[in-house]
């Protein structure tokens, strides 16, 4: 059994006065793992879309599902972290991922494209306890004052996961040559059949295998001593309570969350797609993907450069000037073609990197023994990356993918809104 390496006593404002550093070690695999898998939606996207025919608000589908998930647990998973604290929770929710997991042998065996939306609401839910548990937990887990930098620390490793991803669900699930729709359209009901048992085969293994390692992961988790944090969240010895939602910093953050989760995922939703098109990219499917792993990896080294800059420069202000940034990127890529419009787009990942974790640290500030409930709220907002995605997906049917990335830049002017205005905690609160 491990024992963590620091033995902190609580300071006068109730938080550690040091980070416990193997605690902190252990629960940053849980953020790998559940970017790494994430992630693979993006792989999964065009996979899907071409194995079934669908269009692209049908395909989208895959994302609402997903992330509709997070909204239907969130609440679900607060009360489940307060029956059983952290530990526990972040167990259960491995084992459930798990479970979700290997529901896609019996979708690819089908195939199914409903019981592949099936197999990931189940491994959504598994990824909502994690969230749910998991965050406020690095959050409480050193000083308050370096929390902001301490959550980026774990989501850059939650950024390694989803820089992975992407080129290796690529070879694994998109290692065969898709038909077009007018080919299948020639082809018997029992041919298309055929075609499409062989090519959704390709997930058995990969998924096979994910689900083997969150078990063993939950096992290890099982056996590792964490230090119980559950008292942070019960109270704070004021005496003051009442409902979350007069904290107007905590409403507005939630909003923040929904736009950003929505924007981030519809971006990388739409990339493979993006880069295939003929005046962007000109991409191959396996080519594509790789690129997606650019994407991604930029949120990860902005996580390290972020957690270091959050030390020195006021979390508000940084994540301003991310968004602003992130906006302009996007309108660069919708106003250009070829390598500009491609490199833009994939640049956006470096500041989407500190958007979440500072987004969520301001939102729980100052909440005392009402940050659980303030924290179920917000992972309850991932739920944009459900909405926002779809909203995408109706927008490129009408108008072209270039052009529907319209949406994503109001969510990053909401996000700067929310940095150097929404976020300041309203007196009395």
């Amino acid at each position: 059994m491990v024992t963590p390496v620091t033995n902190e006593s609580p300071s006068a404002s109730g938080s550690p006065n040091k980070t416990n550093i193997a605690a902190m070690a252990m629960v940053t695999t849980l953020f790998f793992m559940w970017g790494f898998l994430t992630v693979l939606n993006d792989i999964l996207i065009p996979h899907l879309k071409s194995i079934f025919t669908l269009n692209y608000a049908a395909v989208m589908l895959i994302q609402f599902a997903f992330f509709s998930a997070y909204f239907v647990f969130a609440f679900p998973s607060g009360k489940l972290v307060e029956a059983i604290g952290y530990k526990k929770s972040m167990v259960a929710g491995l084992l459930t991922m798990a479970a979700g997991a290997l529901l896609f042998l019996p979708a690819a065996s089908v195939p199914s494209f409903p019981l592949f939306l099936t197999a990931l609401i189940v491994l959504a839910g598994g990824m909502t306890i994690l969230q749910v548990s998991a965050n406020p937990y690095v959050a409480l887990l050193g000083p308050e004052k370096t929390a902001s930098s301490r959550l980026n620390l774990a989501q850059a490793f939650n950024s390694l996961g989803t820089t992975i991803g992407p080129k290796v669900g690529g070879l694994l699930i998109l290692s065969g040559a898709p038909l077009a729709a007018s080919v299948l359209a020639t082809m018997s009901e029992s041919q298309v059949r055929a075609y499409r048992i062989e090519q959704a085969s390709s997930v058995k293994m990969p998924y096979t295998a994910f689900a083997a390692t969150l078990i063993v992961l939950a096992i290890v988790m099982s056996l590792f001593k964490l230090p119980d944090m559950a008292a942070e969240h019960k109270s704070d010895g004021s005496g003051k309570h009442g409902s979350v939602w007069r904290y107007r910093h905590l409403v507005l953050g939630a909003i923040a969350i929904f736009v950003y989760v929505g924007a981030e995922v519809s971006i990388g939703s739409f990339l493979v797609n993006y880069f295939g098109q003929p005046d962007i990219g000109n991409l191959a499917p396996v080519a594509a993907a790789g690129y997606v792993s650019f994407y991604w990896g930029g949120a990860m080294v902005g996580r390290f450069i972020g957690s270091a800059l959050l030390q020195k420069i006021k979390t508000g202000t940084l994540l301003g000037i991310f968004a602003i940034m992130a906006c302009l990127l996007v309108c660069t890529s919708m106003l250009t073609f070829g390598q500009i419009a491609m490199w833009t787009i994939i640049a956006v990942g470096l500041f989407n990197s500190i958007m979440f974790p500072s987004i969520f640290t301001l939102s729980i500030e100052g909440l005392g023994p009402l940050t659980g409930e303030g924290s179920g709220i917000l992972i309850a907002a991932i739920v944009g990356g459900a909405v926002i995605p779809e909203l995408q997906g109706i927008i490129a049917d009408r108008i072209g993918v270039h052009h529907a990335f319209l949406l994503p830049i109001l969510c990053y002017i909401y996000i700067a809104f929310f940095a150097f205005r929404g976020s300041h905690r309203s007196k009395g609160a």
